[in-house]
């Protein structure tokens, strides 16, 4: 299915317009792709999309040896290639000639060197965050972007069903994310979301660990964290944990709490209330059964065309849930020198405000052999 990137131009225009914002500038990549379709990571070189109210026209600034690439991808056919000797800078203000007294930026992202060159190159400018109607604008997302999302999801669950089958003691957990990572791109993928997270034993407990040289062994948790990036530029993000050969009893007790409190999650999950609801139902479980002081992170974030998106699912966001969000449901308990435990779904509340589950593999607990 297509994306409308005119569409979603054409909305943060007119926006801008009612704000008076004469000129604005959007440079993070995952942005200038959700407006115009073209998407590069320009390293450190300058990418911006400008929409200059004044005169009622766009330009992208792309590097020069992304120039053909933005011209077949872009909706904005107005592109303004920078070679790597000129001045980004110099060439924007010889682009947006005249006086700018209100300029729009995205203020999380602007550096402080970003800064001084603007304000240098445009003295009268006063600056204004553009940012939270990006956000907002992303926050919801189509019928048509769930599309995408739910074919990245298809992806990862095919790698995971082939990727635990190969798992074997003694091989190490790079070993196991190498497979991994294979098979993302053998099922179509371009590649990892993010770097996949493979731990086993004792390391599970680390939310974020690495995987490393540890070896895979009988009795261990092993928690796979890992996503897909599809061509259209979504992404997913799934998490499941196995234990290896044969599980202890904490094991099963620690496995069932985690399952329970991600069912509360959600199962809590409405259009209209704030999005705290959802983690509060999910920790409830896990502090009812004295594991409280082991889950110590939000249960949930927005995903898309980024890994975390809005919204943050919080103890503390009084933010309503809304239509069209997205996000993951990712409660876990994590022991040290024990292991850690962690299921994520991705769930997303449609038009009609009605729940739907994206991630389909399975839940209970998988014992590897």
């Amino acid at each position: 299915m297509t994306i409308d990137f005119t569409n979603r131009l054409n909305t943060l225009q007119t926006h801008l317009k009612s704000q008076n914002i004469e000129v604005a500038m959007i440079t993070t990549p995952a942005n200038v792709f959700y407006y115009t379709g073209f998407q590069s990571d320009p390293h450190e070189r300058f990418m911006a999309l400008i929409i200059d109210n004044r005169k009622d026209e766009m330009m992208l600034f792309v590097p020069a040896l992304d120039k053909d690439m933005a011209a077949d991808a872009s909706i904005v056919k107005n592109i303004v290639a920078i070679s790597d000797e000129q001045d980004p800078y110099h060439i924007l203000k010889e682009n947006l000639n005249g006086q700018i007294t209100r300029f729009g930026l995205e203020m999380k992202v602007v550096t402080m060197y970003q800064h001084n060159q603007l304000s240098k190159a445009f003295p009268e400018a006063t600056y204004f965050d553009i940012q939270p109607f990006i956000n907002g604008q992303r926050l919801k997302k189509s019928r048509n972007e769930i599309v995408h999302l739910q074919k990245a999801v298809d992806i990862i669950e095919k790698v995971m069903a082939e990727g635990i089958k190969k798992v074997k003691v003694g091989m190490t957990e790079l070993e196991l994310a190498a497979e991994l990572e294979y098979l993302m791109k053998a099922f179509g993928a371009e590649g990892p979301s993010f770097s996949t997270i493979v731990l086993a034993g004792e390391k599970s407990a680390l939310p974020h660990g690495v995987p490393g040289e540890r070896t895979i062994q009988h009795g261990d948790f092993l928690l796979i964290d890992m996503g897909v990036k599809i061509s259209e530029r979504y992404c997913s993000d799934t998490t499941r944990t196995f234990v290896i050969g044969e599980a202890s009893e904490k094991q099963k007790e620690i496995y069932d709490i985690v399952l329970q409190s991600n069912q509360a999650g959600i199962k809590a999950v409405q259009s209209g209330v704030p999005l705290k609801t959802f983690d509060i139902a999910a920790r409830k479980v896990i502090q009812d059964k004295g594991y409280g002081a082991y889950f110590n992170n939000r249960v949930g974030h927005g995903l898309g065309i980024e890994l975390h998106e809005e919204p943050s699912i919080h103890e503390n966001n009084e933010a309503l849930a809304e239509n069209g969000m997205l996000f993951t449901i990712e409660p876990g308990i994590y022991i040290p020198e024990l292991g850690g435990v962690r299921i994520e779904d991705e769930v997303y509340i449609n038009e009609t405000g009605e729940i739907e589950i994206l991630t389909k593999f399975p839940k209970e607990l998988q014992i590897l052999s």
